[in-house]
């Protein structure tokens, strides 16, 4: 899977110590390709602000399409 930064993607699984349930969205801030492909990921609540960051791999996410 190829994606870059600013990319949306939804998570597919639950992060409970995150507060992040599967379909969450984010917006990938970093990409990581050493030693594997991750990316840091940014969710936001409703007024905006961060409420996690999280770097998740490839099986983790997929890219948001409307």
């Amino acid at each position: 899977m190829s994606l870059n930064e600013l990319d949306t993607v939804v998570i597919l699984n639950d992060y409970p110590s995150e507060e992040l349930k599967k379909g969450d969205i984010g917006v990938i801030v970093s990409v990581h390709t050493n030693p594997n492909e991750a990316y840091e990921i940014e969710f936001v609540d409703d007024k905006g602000m961060t409420k996690s960051m999280m770097v998740l791999l490839p099986d983790e996410i997929k890219k948001y399409r409307d």
